[in-house]
């Protein structure tokens, strides 16, 4: 009986020493000051993980305590990865719910326009979003193009279809989720209506992004689009090829950025000084003017322009005229470089 009595005395005390220990633990946060830290749960990071970066930081006085509560809850599989700002004023309590629910760190990530599906790919991955590699891998999976809806036709890739602009993503964020909202959003730009208005043009949706995505590298100004849509409206018609430098540039593998004539009659399917028509998909990411300008070019002749060297072009309807315009340009920008 004394045997035990001395059990039950032992199981009695190591039971409150266990519930002060996990209300210390669960209720006393490890500073009263609250210290700001920046915490990063890398995607797949184990729960142990975690646990031993958050202690380290002093977030928690014990992993081994928070490992036993998370998994005591059934958390274990529901910590998301990302960015989180914590501090150490927290009780394990709170920081628990932060994880499981995502309460990461938002930062504010610009697409700028024209980018192509390269630029994007390592613009995220510099900006700790995404690897470069991964992303790409997503961009280019036809069943993963596909499950995204986007309409009839295939495309080998999503360059294009990944919308300029300013988003918000976090580190270590899903490349899928991320696709997903560039595609999003180009699908908010680019309406019904725009997709009637190609109807009756008799051009394809994917017509359209090709064209937009050429005028967007050709000029950068609202105003000048529609006039560049223009000449590419004008030459499709009298069946003149495009003579695009940019589609030639794209379809280089090794491109050092300086085109020279070898590289115009380098044969390539975006070569468009030697095929006609539209080279075979977009050659960059258009915004909303280049979209809209696709659709609405200037009620214009113009078959011809060439850069000032300011930014602007000047537009011509006859050889003649472009060839003296060109002579004009060059010879104003040789002697602006001296």
């Amino acid at each position: 009986m004394a045997y035990l009595f001395r059990i039950r005395t032992l199981l009695i005390a190591f039971c409150f020493l266990l519930i002060i220990t996990l209300a210390w633990f669960l209720f006393v946060p490890p500073s009263g000051t609250g210290v700001r830290k920046i915490i990063l749960v890398k995607k797949g990071s184990a729960l142990k993980t975690v646990s031993a970066i958050l202690e380290k930081e002093g977030i928690i006085r014990s992993r081994h305590l928070f490992v036993a509560f998370t998994t005591l809850l059934g958390k274990k599989m529901e910590i998301k990865a990302g960015e989180y700002e914590l501090h150490t004023a927290m009780r394990p309590y709170q920081i628990l719910n932060a994880l499981v629910k995502g309460q990461v760190i938002d930062h504010l990530v610009t697409i700028p326009e024209g980018f192509t599906l390269a630029q994007i790919a390592q613009h995220l991955e510099d900006s700790n979003i995404v690897e470069k590699a991964a992303f790409l891998e997503k961009a280019t999976s036809t069943a993963f193009i596909a499950s995204l809806d986007l309409g009839p036709g295939v495309r080998p890739t999503l360059e294009g279809y990944l919308f300029p602009d300013t988003y918000h993503f976090y580190k270590e964020m899903d490349v899928e989720k991320v696709i997903q909202r560039m595609v999003q959003q180009f699908r908010k730009v680019f309406t019904a209506e725009l997709a009637s208005q190609a109807v009756q043009r008799g051009m394809s949706e994917q017509d359209v992004v090709t064209l937009a995505s050429i005028i967007e590298k050709e000029t950068s100004l609202p105003e000048e689009k529609p006039l560049v849509s223009a000449v590419f409206h004008n030459r499709l018609r009298l069946k003149m090829p495009l003579q695009s430098d940019p589609t030639v540039i794209y379809g280089l593998k090794d491109f050092r950025g300086n085109l020279k004539r070898e590289h115009l009659t380098k044969p390539s399917p975006y070569n468009t000084y030697l095929l006609m028509g539209l080279p075979p998909g977009p050659i960059s990411n258009p915004g909303k003017y280049s979209l809209l300008a696709a659709l609405s070019p200037a009620a214009v002749p113009y078959l011809y322009f060439v850069s000032k060297g300011d930014g602007t072009h000047h537009f011509s309807s006859t050889f003649a005229e472009h060839n003296r315009a060109v002579m004009k340009y060059q010879m104003k920008n040789r002697l602006t470089k001296k």
